[in-house]
């Protein structure tokens, strides 16, 4: 029973900020990169050998070069980054961005100009992050990023290892592969095997042991074992289909194939009669 002498405490209000980021630095990370032994915490991080006591293990995050304008502007000491899927630390974000929310928790300033905002964070970004014009939404918004998935279509360069006979086969695929829990997070995800589509757009021979690959995916494909096999654990890939051990050195997403763009999709996979209802 509540103690009528005790006042519950109000909830806070929430403001929701939805964009679109750019990513143009290799070694950004989307959120904040803590370290893996301290896990950030004021009192662990200190002698912490790992990240030699900083918490982290980058100087920024996109999520740190939002928030460091964002809830100052709003008078708010926190706040939340919820995007729609997340690239590697090493790859960049091209196109028109990958959408976000941004979400303020305890706002006590809502007279804010933001296109001002937006011009800040990037000119403070120093040229690492773009941004697409915010506007506010609400909750919901939040849940569909985070439950909608989309094609993305990647640029990579390849090393190729070896003679390549004929480029035909990998030219020309558009089909299913078959992945198992790539071996680098292997430690933090279930060793499953999973379907995903790969449609490969382009193949331009660069020179003689390096290739530059479009490539159109399907969410959550790991593009990086598509490319090497990753011993064996993704059939068909790259490295197969070339007849040659493949290595990709430099990724990029060229885009996020959200709905209202246009661009190249997947074919939708057709259901089963036994699945349909």
């Amino acid at each position: 029973m509540t103690d009528p002498g005790i006042r519950p405490k109000a909830p806070r209000s929430k403001i929701y900020l939805e964009s679109r980021y750019r990513k143009l630095l290799r070694g950004l990370p989307q959120t904040i990169f803590y370290c893996p032994v301290c896990k950030g915490d004021r009192r662990r991080r200190e002698g912490c050998t790992n990240c030699e006591g900083f918490g982290k293990l980058t100087k920024e995050s996109v999520q740190e070069l939002i928030g460091r304008r964002a809830l100052p502007a709003f008078s708010a000491r926190t706040g939340n980054f919820h995007g729609a899927g997340r690239e590697d630390i090493d790859v960049l974000m091209l196109g028109n961005g990958r959408p976000f929310v941004y979400e303020v928790i305890g706002p006590r300033c809502f007279d804010v100009d933001l296109e001002v905002l937006r011009k800040e964070i990037v000119e403070r970004a120093g040229g690492s992050i773009e941004l697409a014009p915010f506007k506010t939404v609400d909750k919901s918004r939040v849940v569909f990023w985070k439950q909608s998935q989309f094609d993305k279509v990647y640029r990579a360069e390849v090393q190729v290892q070896g003679t390549v006979a004929d480029f035909t086969a990998a030219r020309s695929f558009s089909g299913m592969i078959v992945q198992r829990t790539p071996q680098r997070v292997a430690h933090r995800r279930a060793d499953l095997d999973r379907e995903r589509q790969v449609q490969v757009l382009s193949l331009l021979e660069l020179d003689s042991d390096r290739v530059e690959l479009r490539v159109l995916c399907q969410h959550g494909t790991y593009v990086k074992e598509w490319i090497s096999s990753d011993d064996g654990r993704t059939t068909p890939s790259l490295s197969s289909l070339l007849g040659a051990p493949c290595k990709c050195v430099v990724l990029d997403v060229e885009d996020v194939m959200t709905d209202d763009l246009p661009g190249p999709r997947l074919p939708q996979k057709q259901k089963m009669p036994s699945e349909a209802g």
